[in-house]
């Protein structure tokens, strides 16, 4: 089943840039900036010695400030997107996000700056003079041939990488694609006849950087739209495209396509025809690029020829040619060695890196949420998947030692193997597992029953996780009701959602049958489960997945835990062999601590304990991180000792006898078990490094330290995440967001197709 793409409503992504805090990035401190001895520290007088220290040498600056890790990401918003000419303060929301695709991918800290100048010559002098601040600048959606203009000079002028993304990153990870295709299709690149369609910044630099590859330049004949770019022409014409006029008889696109081996498309919807494509070699190479359509469907090459290998633009086909698979980790390598530019022999070390990694196999948690593929290295996959793992540590590497053997390096790396370790422990597997169980899920679509279906949050919440494809959303409710509801929040359709209740089902007596079965010997008469179906939604909901009617269900919104817990427990048993509990994913600066069990028992006893330790591990693992889990006391091994820090001495026992293949250690206090200096305290602790799954003694701690998080910690509380029952069924937070519900939504479907 082919990934579904994205449905974004205009009122949903208004919603989600203007609540909270309007935007998309906010800078925090990164020294703590609490007492009067921190701010002497961070401020005066205490800033003058390292102001002092990079005035007598001004490479130090790397060392005392965030320089080197700090990008512009700066455009006039002349070329925003696929909107044409907004103007820098429209193009700010599309900067902030290639801020935040930096910092999510590579953890390099990008800061957008709008520049409100179409002048070529303010814009190089608004820019060249902010060298001193940032390690990199990144231009972007600045049209052509003012880009072209504008990075040469500022490259020529600064001492730090300039790189424009619109051109070099699709060049890049097209050139990736080129190469593994002609690797299958068994040609070499000096040979290849290849056309580029399009004459714009990304074709150009695309045509510079194959030909910088091997490709023959002769070999190379680009179109705009008057035509073929030959030697000789005057109309349209500039000094970039003379650069790649070519010497041939050819006039036109169709004249260019016969006989080629590989074709670049760059332009717009429909460029290519079927014709076209029918003329070319054996084994053709068709790259359709342009966004949001491309030159030519895969769909309408696969009808003429079955032998094409085939890239777009686009993520619901195999082979996206997507920029995100290599500015972030361009970056990065560059400003670890802190290079003076990004050179050809960068660019083409990120591309080889690239076609690398595609050739390699698969690794288990990205074949898994792509399963709907065949994410083996053939036609259908000569690009790594944009969620890769192994990006952040190829790429960067990559262009580090391109940067050092180039002599543009000016602080080397010595010891690859470290840097190596430093890349894998930059980025927080868990963010790059949500994505791949998203991605997933939109490849295995499910039916997720949402039992407070007229509420207004669930209802925005039940369309997003449509529009997102991640399945059909059943809103439990009166149908006037939500009908009504939707229109007044501008939801324009709720097609594919569906409606019920008990009212409108035929499967009332079934669903009151089935819980009879379960409840008869425990004081429940027939009319008591009927009863129960008919009136209750979450009994209602969860019987609708008990019965196969729907995969899972979500719940919570308007209700506190218990209440839904028990309606949900007399429908769904535990799993064989565990207890249902709830598991907190904590998610700040950089670092992932789960915590368990925040929902259920209020008091566990030492197996419980030992259980919870084990459910908890095994889903932090399933989310990409190796578990070491504290039991967590008030006390750090007996000290202090309390009666209460038996029970959970007995349940370290317990794990020992068990045969667990996890660190696990405890009694501790939540201070030691999470700080690495204090666990040098005692050498003969069992963890390796920091705890990062918490068993918490009791449920008002659990409950306690993990809304403390969400509302102090600086960062992201997802959950809790309910694990243990026989069926999927996620309960929220009264007061849970659209994206709460959504997330919990997901993972729902996603047990429910991995138990």
């Amino acid at each position: 089943m082919e990934e579904k793409e994205i449905k974004v409503r205009d009122r949903e992504a208004l919603l989600f840039h203007s609540s909270g805090r309007p935007g998309k990035i906010e800078i925090t401190a990164s020294k703590p900036l609490t007492t009067q001895r921190d701010l002497s520290l961070a401020y005066s007088p205490g800033v003058a010695v390292p102001c002092l220290e990079i005035a007598k040498n001004p490479a130090t600056a790397y060392d005392y400030t965030s320089k080197g890790n700090l990008v512009a990401v700066i455009s006039n918003g002349t070329a925003v997107l696929g909107l044409g000419n907004l103007g820098a303060l429209a193009s700010k929301p599309v900067m902030e996000g290639k801020a935040v695709l930096f910092k999510r991918f590579a953890d390099v800290d990008g800061m957008d700056l709008e520049v409100s100048t179409e002048n070529v010559d303010e814009f190089v002098n608004c820019v060249r003079f902010l060298g001193a601040t940032f390690g990199g600048i990144n231009l972007e959606d600045i049209k052509a041939p003012e880009c072209f203009i504008i990075e040469s000079r500022l490259r020529e002028i600064m001492d730090i990488p300039v790189f424009h993304d619109d051109q070099h990153g699709t060049a890049i990870i097209a050139a990736s694609g080129l190469i593994n295709a002609c690797d299958l299709t068994g040609r070499k690149l000096a040979d290849i006849k290849l056309v580029v369609n399009g004459a714009g910044a990304a074709a150009i630099a695309v045509a510079e950087l194959v030909k910088s590859m091997g490709v023959t330049p002769d070999n190379v004949i680009m179109c705009d739209s008057r035509g073929v770019i030959y030697k000789g022409r005057e109309a349209g014409m500039n000094q970039w495209k003379s650069a790649h006029a070519a010497d041939t008889d050819a006039r036109s696109l169709e004249d260019a396509m016969k006989g080629a081996d590989a074709v670049f498309g760059l332009s717009v919807k429909g460029a290519i025809t079927p014709a076209m494509v029918k003329s070319m070699a054996k084994q053709p190479i068709i790259f359709a690029m342009a966004n949001p359509d491309p030159e030519i469907s895969p769909e309408d090459v696969a009808e003429i020829r079955s032998d094409a290998i085939c890239a777009t633009g686009r993520s619901d086909y195999p082979n996206q040619i997507n920029n995100v698979l290599g500015f972030p980790y361009i970056f990065r390598g560059a400003l670890d060695v802190q290079a003076s530019t990004i050179n050809e022999e960068m660019k083409i070390a990120a591309a080889n890196a690239v076609a690398a990694l595609a050739r390699e196999d698969v690794p288990d948690e990205v074949a898994a949420a792509y399963s709907g593929r065949r994410l083996q290295y053939g036609p259908e996959y000569i690009i790594p998947a944009p969620f890769d793992p192994r990006l952040i540590i190829a790429i960067p590497k990559a262009v580090a030692q391109a940067a050092m053997d180039s002599g543009v390096a000016r602080k080397p790396i010595f010891d690859m193997a470290e840097y190596e370790n430093q890349l894998r422990s930059r980025l927080d597997p868990t963010a790059a597992h949500l994505q791949l169980i998203s991605d997933y899920v939109r490849a295995h679509p499910k039916r997720i029953a949402f039992a407070e279906g007229e509420e207004e949050t669930v209802i925005r919440a039940a369309a997003a996780f449509r529009n997102s494809g991640y399945g059909t959303p059943i809103l439990v409710g009166r149908e006037d009701r939500i009908l009504e509801t939707a229109k007044s929040l501008g939801i324009e359709s709720l097609d594919g959602v569906e409606i019920t209740n008990a009212a409108l089902t035929n499967d009332n007596r079934k669903y009151a049958e089935f819980l009879y079965q379960r409840l008869q010997r425990k004081g429940y008469l027939w009319r008591d489960c009927q009863r129960m179906v008919n009136q209750k939604r979450n009994v209602f909901a969860a019987a609708m997945v008990a019965m196969g009617q729907a995969d899972g269900m979500i719940t919570g919104l308007t209700r506190n835990f218990n209440r839904s817990f028990t309606d949900i427990s007399t429908v769904i048993d535990a799993k064989d062999g565990e207890i249902p509990m709830g598991l907190s994913i904590a998610i700040a600066k950089g670092r992932t601590v789960f915590i368990a069990d925040t929902r259920v028992h209020d008091e566990p006893d030492a197996e419980q304990l030992a259980e919870i330790a084990i459910q908890a591990a095994k889903k932090a693992r399933q989310l990409g991180h190796e578990p070491r889990v504290a039991m967590i006391s008030h006390s750090t091994f007996g000290n202090p000792w309390t009666k209460d820090t038996d029970r959970i001495r007995e349940a370290v026992a317990i794990l020992e006898g068990s045969d667990v293949d996890f660190e696990f250690d405890g009694d501790m206090s939540v201070d030691v078990a999470l700080d690495t200096e204090l666990l040098k305290l005692y050498p003969f602790c069992r963890l390796s490094g920091p705890a990062n799954v918490l068993v918490m003694p009791a449920l008002h701690a659990a409950t306690t330290a993990s809304k403390l998080l969400g509302k102090l910690g600086g960062g992201t509380v997802i959950g809790p995440v309910m694990i243990g029952l026989a069926k999927p069924a996620q309960i929220t937070q009264m007061g849970a967001t659209v994206n709460d519900l959504v997330n919990l939504a997901a993972l729902a479907a996603h047990e429910a197709e991995h138990g």
